[in-house]
């Protein structure tokens, strides 16, 4: 991640000296579902709120890594989960003002525990699994409240043909 500075000037004109844009190689989200139609989230402490919070495996994009690497790195990492696919199936803006960080949401489908978790020493993640009607319901509740996961998730649900519920 890299912090840019830069001097822009609107289109009425006013000039602002110090605008700050964050450049990242953006993250890669990933929807698993198992082959018993049950979908992989992970719980973890997120710093920047102060709370834990519940949300689909996601990651940051390695230097010379595509978003799909990434997309399949990040399942095994944070869960021990591997599939049998992994395909794109939307990018997002996440903060269009003041990033250039692109979110890459990919279905995994056919998701299974093959491998024990491969956590960065600042990770601690539970992960969970729910069937695709307690996911409506913690999307309902609030208890998943993250914008981008809230949209990655709902887009995902909007093309499942099992997940109408």
């Amino acid at each position: 991640m890299r912090l840019r500075k830069d001097t822009i000037e609107l289109e009425s004109g006013a000039i602002i000296d110090e605008y700050y844009v964050r450049e990242t190689r953006g993250f890669s989200s990933v929807f698993a579902l198992t082959t018993d139609n049950r979908v992989v989230l992970v719980r973890q402490f997120k710093y920047g709120i102060g709370r834990t919070v519940l949300e689909l495996p996601s990651g940051f994009i390695d230097e010379g890594e595509s978003p799909q690497e990434a997309a399949v790195r990040e399942l095994a990492e944070e869960t021990g989960y591997v599939a049998d696919s992994m395909d794109l199936t939307r990018t997002f803006v996440p903060d269009p003002t003041n990033s250039t960080t692109l979110m890459h949401l990919f279905l995994a489908r056919g998701a299974r525990h093959e491998l024990a978790q491969k956590l960065d020493p600042t990770e601690n993640i539970e992960v969970e699994t729910v069937s695709l009607t307690e996911l409506h319901d913690l999307l309902r509740k609030g208890e998943i409240d993250s914008a981008t996961q809230v949209a990655a998730i709902y887009t995902i649900l909007d093309i499942l043909p099992q997940a109408h519920v």
